[in-house]
């Protein structure tokens, strides 16, 4: 990526509203163009799996309000979710492109093997824009997150948490789905932090970012190398992390014996375990922030505000079928017992009483969380 974004130093510099950086919003008299379509709009919204629970449970529901707010309430949102199948995507994808949508918001599940499709949607004149993962083919612009950013933030911490790290520390990485774009960049970071400074003793990439397969990964780093040499695990999300957890338990490692595991996504099992000394650490991505961006963009796109659609995406990004994409790339924070209260908590993503569940009152007491 052409651009770098500095790490956040406050999670509260992450609720500021795009309009509060001088952006202009699409329900504002911009005076930059007359709108090409009005308010009565369809913005598709592809989504690519449902193993996180946040593209159900925050992304796509904060999409929909904001295209709803921003269209007085005329303009509607069609979704679907692929469940991790390229095929069902690309289907997904033709339908809305029979239904002659304005705009799609593309979550992909295969980068690559999604691009015919946006071409399509492109010769039939209906704008893609890339959300969280970076399609391949002619997309109009993609918003996500700082992805190499999140494997450093990643890896930094894991180092952090060793102390005085060096060469004979034996480190397993358990990365994301092959046909994730993202997850390559995600390990890229990591790896940036990583190497020289610790072993990397065992690398997997995890089909699907499946938990299952992420255990399966794991049982098998801990016949090769042996479960007490093992002195951090790099896991690319949460929801493998629990997979991961699962595998040190089934053969004999808990409570504080437990090495250092990493996460991503903050969702609310992970942000459990960080609170009970399971996980030492998420990379909490503020959802509101992207899914509020990518609505504007679409909104903006579709009714011709070039000028709000340019300030929305200063960055630019390759992929590797095309150069100079627009885009807007968000920042990120690593969560750690010390901050859940002024990120997930302060951004409302959860409740104390969500974290805070009976199985959690006394971990949660222990950190002052409730």
């Amino acid at each position: 990526m052409r651009r770098r974004i500095a790490m956040a130093v406050a999670a509260s510099t992450l609720s500021l509203s795009l309009a509060g950086c001088g952006m202009l919003s699409a329900t504002e008299e911009a005076g930059e163009a007359t709108p090409t379509k009005g308010n009565d709009i369809t913005v598709g919204v592809l989504m690519p799996e449902k193993t996180n629970t946040r593209y159900e449970q925050f992304d796509y529901p904060i999409i929909k309000a904001k295209v709803a707010s921003l269209t007085q309430n005329k303009g509607k949102t069609e979704y679907a979710n692929a469940a991790a199948d390229p095929d069902t995507q690309v289907s997904q994808m033709e339908r809305m492109i029979d239904e002659k949508v304005d705009i799609i918001l593309l979550d992909a599940v295969d980068a690559e093997a999604i691009a015919d499709t946006v071409q399509k949607a492109k010769d039939a004149g209906i704008p893609v824009i890339a959300y969280d993962r970076l399609a391949q083919g002619p997309i109009d612009a993609y918003v996500s997150f700082d992805n190499e950013l999140v494997g450093e933030v990643q890896g930094r911490t894991l180092v952090e948490a060793l102390g005085a790290a060096d060469t004979s520390d034996k480190i397993v990485m358990i990365n994301g789905s092959p046909t994730d774009p993202n997850a390559k960049q995600f390990k890229d970071g990591a790896l940036s932090e990583l190497s020289g400074r610790v072993t990397i003793a065992a690398s997997y990439d995890t089909k699907a970012w499946s938990p299952e397969v992420a255990e399966s990964h794991m049982a098998e780093a801990i016949d090769k190398i042996g479960k007490s040499n093992i002195a951090a695990v790099y896991s690319a999300n949460d929801a493998m992390a629990g997979g991961i957890i699962k595998a040190l338990k089934a053969a004999g490692v808990s409570g504080d014996d437990l090495p250092p595991i990493t996460g991503q996504d903050a969702e609310l099992a992970g942000v459990q375990r960080i609170v009970s000394g399971e996980q030492f650490m998420s990379v909490y991505k503020p959802y509101p922030q992207m899914a509020e961006a990518a609505a504007e963009m679409a909104v903006a796109k579709v009714q011709g505000r070039d000028i709000q659609f340019d300030a929305l995406t200063r960055d630019r990004v390759d992929s590797p079928s095309h150069k100079d994409i627009p885009a807007q790339l968000v920042t990120v924070v690593a969560l750690q017992k010390s901050n859940i209260k002024s990120t997930v908590v302060a951004d409302g993503i959860y409740e104390v009483s969500d974290i805070c569940t009976a199985k959690y009152q006394a971990a949660c007491r222990a950190i002052k969380l409730n």
